[in-house]
């Protein structure tokens, strides 16, 4: 056969195959799955179901809850949150303390907790030098692998005999006209809680605001510089408010921990169930009270009340998310708009 004197041949290698990529990917995009099924409406079905059996556990959990709650629900009524009596012998139950031992624990913890984690992710991505950076970054890392009842332990063992034969005497000395600081030196109190839990948050608030000061485009910080400003103005002006929302969702994340945190503050905080303005005094919370009682649950209506707490737990742990999503939600649509303008 005579060849075209306008084409030129061309010679493929022994033991290719002359099949187009292009035309092997559209054959393989055009296998048919059997008869009657779409990949696509497989796929979305599947991850429906996936998002939908999230929300049918935390439905699951909060009926059976509510459910295994009802005698005590029945029996007291919100007088059950409002009261502060707990006598398992006269049937007499009221979650007010450990309501209120939950809520200022976590709260004091995240207010000590929050500037030293945004300040320590500041140190590690602005100012410390990178391979010193990734060494406190890997530290601070650390502390999230340290099982809860080793702090317990250290607690017990090294924090409180140091706070009652040191900082708490001090702080009754100098500073016990306050209410915060009066009565006398337990050593295991709100004070070591509040500690513990601090130290307990700062992993996760320093870790998550790390990565998102790290996302932060370069060129906003160079334009601060250009612009004259000093490092702190330039993290203040041009890195921070951009990380905000990020930020917001790390303390948030520390709060969940904070709250739900059982083996550490129950071996420091004393267990007693009262409400005090001193740090100084023992305090109870709602996960401390269930794992210490749960096990020696003398009656069904000490079961019932126990459970109760724990769904007036659940409760306050999804009030806060809700919360903390409005919050976010309406800082970054404020951030949106400001960009627009």
């Amino acid at each position: 056969m005579e060849s075209n004197p306008g084409e030129t041949a061309i010679k493929r290698p022994t033991g290719t195959t002359t099949e187009d990529p292009v035309s092997t990917e559209v054959s393989f995009r055009r296998m048919k799955l059997p008869k009657g099924l779409n990949g696509d409406l497989l796929f979305k079905g599947i991850t429906v179901l996936f998002a939908f059996s999230i929300l049918a556990i935390i439905a699951l959990m909060i009926l059976e809850m509510a459910d295994q709650s009802l005698p005590a629900i029945r029996k007291f009524g919100w007088s059950f949150v409002g009261g502060s009596d707990w006598d398992a012998v006269q049937g007499i139950f009221g979650a007010l303390p450990y309501i209120w031992g939950t809520v200022v624990s976590s709260i004091l913890a995240l207010l000590l907790a929050t500037p030293l984690g945004v300040g320590t992710a500041i140190f590690i991505t602005e100012i410390a030098p990178k391979r010193f950076g990734g060494v406190v970054a890997s530290l601070v890392e650390l502390l999230a692998a340290i099982p809860s009842v080793i702090y317990g332990l250290w607690g017990v063992l090294v924090m409180a005999p140091w706070l009652q034969q040191t900082v708490q005497p001090y702080l009754i000395d100098h500073f016990g006209f306050l209410p915060f600081f009066q009565g006398a030196p337990y050593g295991v109190s709100m004070m070591a809680a509040v500690i513990i839990l601090m130290i307990m948050v700062l992993p996760i608030i320093t870790s998550i605001t790390k990565e998102v000061l790290q996302a932060v485009p370069q060129n906003q910080r160079e334009a601060a510089i250009a612009l004259g400003a000093t490092r702190w103005e330039m993290i203040r002006m041009a890195v921070l408010p951009y990380g905000r929302s990020g930020i917001l969702g790390a303390v948030i994340l520390g709060l969940g921990r904070a709250v739900g945190e059982t083996m550490a503050v129950t071996m420091v905080i004393g267990n007693t169930p009262q409400i005090s303005l001193s740090l100084l005094s023992p305090g109870y919370t709602m996960p401390s009270v269930i794992a210490n009682e749960f096990n020696e649950a003398t009656s069904a209506l000490h079961s019932a009340a126990l459970m109760e707490i724990g769904l007036i737990l659940l409760a306050v742990t999804l009030i806060i998310n809700v919360l903390a999503r409005l919050l976010l939600w309406s800082m970054t649509r404020k951030t949106a708009v400001g960009g627009a303008k």
